[in-house]
């Protein structure tokens, strides 16, 4: 399977979409499509053994459309400038049009006023009032200004297929055609009994008005996508670095993996990696929505793109160009706006048979008037407003508008959107499971008790010697209670065996139990109290230390030395200052909150009871969390999972939104649908609000696109005539129908600034 994307060229409404959408999975191959109306862009998934780029094309160019392929090759800086080109041609052209158009519809409106006014008017020159300089002053609104709608419908014929361009050249055409008849053959109309009068500027100003609601929404539209750039935008152009003990001043893509950088006080850092030497404050705010600066010494990974405070860096560079941290936000974030939201089905089906039932009911307006009056005019005139006022264009930026703005908001605060479908589900989760250690705690254990048993201590060399077999052991693991062991070892003056000596062999990560290996053929395990019991070993002569520690909130690592218990260890992580307060927040909310962990009960209960955690599931393996997870599903409950570890990956998985902390690995953040990027829990409260108020701002959009047909097409077709006498202009119907467009992205754009509470 390949993925392209392409910029869609010569769209203007919803429907337009869809009939991309539909020709692009009629290609062999597709698997998937997603059409993006309120970026121009579409999302291919397909078989290239199957399909190629030019089919792709063709199919979209078949259904009367362009496409440019976005070249991979590019940056997504490159990318992004190249599609604003591209629209900044397309609304420089747009405004050319609307200024021609405001020009000649001022002009016919001055010159039409006597008719209005039923006299006339010694302000309007009566040159103005001739019906052939009025037809003059209309063409080049037709023939240039309005060119795309009459070639749109056009196109949309060929198609078989009706689109918001077929509505605005029914209409205006119309009412040129009929002014026409008037100027070249006025007897026609006069033998009808009907007054020879022109409206031309009902074609004139009808177009100029959807014109120029298309070129304010462009802009407003420009504004959804405005979290991406500025994203983009945080990036450094160059990098200071070292080679060959000369410092040079390099263009960004010209960074390696592996180069020494140096970043100065009040620089930002311009590739992720880790810092050599010095110390300093970051602020990583632009990345982690964090707002407190983060001390840095020599050891600690830094981030592209965020501001280095008080001194100087050197750093080695780890990630460059496409894969660090900031390209991945980008990427998710991009990818994230231009998927499809589950409600947004609802719009599209409604979009399928609009335009159609828009021409059946303007048709059937037409007949009933005439058959009622008789009346030429009015006939034309209902008929025309019905045309003009309907608006596919509102109902399709209902959605992609909002999630946009949505999924650009989650990113500067640090919340990445996988898609728009995760954004979706976070706001109906019932039940939210925690992971403990690096979800609730700060993930940096430390050892603040150790014990041993007397007669392992004289065989073992003591206290020392048994930790320093520990910490031999411990250095082949990743967990962060191995890391505490060892780093307390260091704290004694030990130092753990180097690896490439070889000193453990047969090591082993027992799943839910702890690490057992041979440590210069000394059998050694540390790990559970279940571990032991699996291994038939007893701990109960050090059972007593072990209970106090647990009624602390602390995590007991017991360790065996040839199958005799030989020592015990105490481990404490400390909780983030921010889990009590979210936790607080998230039952506020009205969410059950459960902490899930492989600890011991003791342990887990003590954590929860800190942070106001009423349900605990302890002491589950890593391969039963999922199952733990799928229990609470099986129970009819809408499960958010949350979790840092590889371990917690399967049950990110599970879970119907897996919530994975930034500061965790990378197969937690992968297997999830929304990533805290600064690991803080207040991350998850901003998390559900922002996907409520998107959820509500989407529903709002959608009301207003509903109902706003609902009430204008009636109106447009006279149902108020008969009872009060009020019949609604065409040119009143082009100004509402632009500016429902534009009030729909306006919504959308709210939620840039709409509070998010905590």
């Amino acid at each position: 399977m390949k993925t392209q994307e392409f910029q869609i060229t010569g769209m203007s409404c919803a429907a337009c979409a869809v009939a991309v959408e539909r020709s692009l999975r009629q290609v062999p191959g597709v698997r998937n499509c997603q059409v993006n109306l309120a970026s121009d862009r579409a999302r291919v998934d397909y078989d290239d053994r199957r399909s190629d780029l030019s089919a792709l094309q063709q199919a979209v160019a078949a259904a009367g459309y362009g496409a440019i392929p976005l070249d991979d090759s590019l940056s997504l800086a490159q990318q992004l400038d190249q599609e604003d080109d591209q629209r900044r041609r397309q609304q420089h052209q747009l405004r050319r049009r609307v200024i021609v158009g405001l020009v000649c519809s001022a002009l016919l409106t001055l010159g039409h006023a006597p008719m209005m006014m039923g006299r006339s008017l010694a302000w309007v020159p009566n040159l103005l009032t001739h019906a052939w300089i009025q037809l003059f002053l209309t063409l080049p609104v037709m023939v240039w200004c309005g060119q795309g709608f009459f070639t749109g419908a056009w196109r949309g014929l060929r198609h078989r297929r009706a689109d918001m361009n077929s509505l605005v050249a029914l209409g205006t055409g119309s009412a040129f055609l009929y002014s026409l008849v008037i100027t070249l053959a006025p007897g026609v109309i006069r033998g009808q009994g009907l007054d020879a009068e022109v409206y031309y500027e009902v074609a004139a100003v009808v177009i100029t008005l959807v014109l120029l609601g298309r070129y304010l929404e462009s802009q407003a539209r420009r504004q959804t996508s405005l979290a991406l750039r500025q994203l983009m935008d945080l990036q450094v152009k160059t990098a200071r670095v070292v080679r060959q003990g000369e410092t040079l001043d390099l263009p960004l893509n010209a960074v390696q993996v592996g180069d020494t950088v140096v970043v100065r006080p009040g620089e930002k850092i311009p590739v992720d990696g880790v810092v050599l030497a010095g110390q300093s404050t970051v602020d990583e705010s632009m990345i982690s929505g964090e707002a407190f600066p983060v001390t840095k010494h020599p050891g600690d990974g830094v981030i592209g793109a965020t501001l280095n405070h008080t001194g100087q860096l050197t750093c080695r560079a780890e990630r460059v160009g496409q894969d660090t941290v900031l390209a991945q936000i980008v990427r998710l974030v991009r990818q994230a706006q231009d998927s499809r939201a589950p409600i947004q089905g609802l719009a599209d089906r409604v979009i399928a048979w609009f335009v159609p039932a828009v021409m059946a009911i303007a048709l059937i307006t037409w007949v009933l008037w005439w058959m009622t009056t008789h009346n030429l005019v009015l006939s034309l005139f209902t008929t025309i407003s019905v045309l003009i006022i309907a608006c596919p264009c509102a109902l399709g930026l209902a959605t992609p508008t909002s999630i946009m703005v949505g999924t650009g908001r989650g990113a500067r605060q640090g919340i990445l959107i996988k898609d728009a479908a995760s954004l979706e589900r976070v706001h109906k989760i019932q039940t939210l499971v925690l992971d403990k250690t690096g979800t609730l705690t700060q993930g940096k254990p430390r050892v603040t008790d150790y014990r041993t048993s007397a007669t392992a201590s004289r065989q073992w060399g003591g206290e020392l010697g048994l930790l320093e077999l520990a910490a031999t052991l411990e250095q082949y693991s990743e967990h962060p209670v191995g890391e505490a062991i060892v780093a307390y070892a260091r704290s004694q003056g030990l130092a753990p065996r180097a690896a490439e000596a070889g000193p453990v062999q047969n090591f082993r990560a027992l799943v839910g139990e702890g690490v057992s290996g041979q440590v210069n053929g000394v059998l050694v395990y540390l790990g559970t109290a279940q571990g032991l019991i699996n291994q038939d070993m007893d701990p109960s002569y050090l059972l007593s230390s072990g209970r106090a520690w647990q009624a602390e909130a602390k995590t007991i690592v017991w360790m065996a030395v040839n199958g005799q218990v030989a020592a015990v260890f105490a481990i404490a992580d400390a909780l983030k200052p921010s889990a009590a307060a979210a936790i607080h927040h998230l039952r506020r909310l009205g969410l059950e909150v459960v902490m899930l962990t492989g600890d011991n009960p003791q342990t887990a209960r003590a954590i929860a009871n800190q942070v106001g955690i009423k349900q605990v599931l302890a002491g589950v393996s890593a391969d039963r969390k999922a199952a733990a997870i799928l229990d609470l599903q099986q129970q009819g409950q809408i499960v958010g999972m949350v979790g840092d570890g590889i371990n917690d990956a399967p049950a990110l998985a599970q879970a119907d939104v897996g919530i994975a902390i930034g500061t965790g690995t990378d197969i937690a953040m992968a297997a999830s649908d929304i990533t805290l990027v600064s690991g803080d829990l207040g991350g998850l409260v901003t998390a559900i609000a922002l996907s409520r108020a998107t959820l509500t701002n989407i529903r709002q959009n959608l009301f207003f696109a509903f109902i706003y047909n609902l009430i204008a097409i009636p109106v447009a077709a006279g149902i108020l005539y008969p009872f009060w006498g009020l019949l609604l202009s065409p040119v009143v119907a082009g100004a509402a129908m632009a500016l429902s467009s534009l009030s729909v992205v306006g919504n959308a754009l709210r939620l840039r600034y709409l509070k998010l509470s905590s």
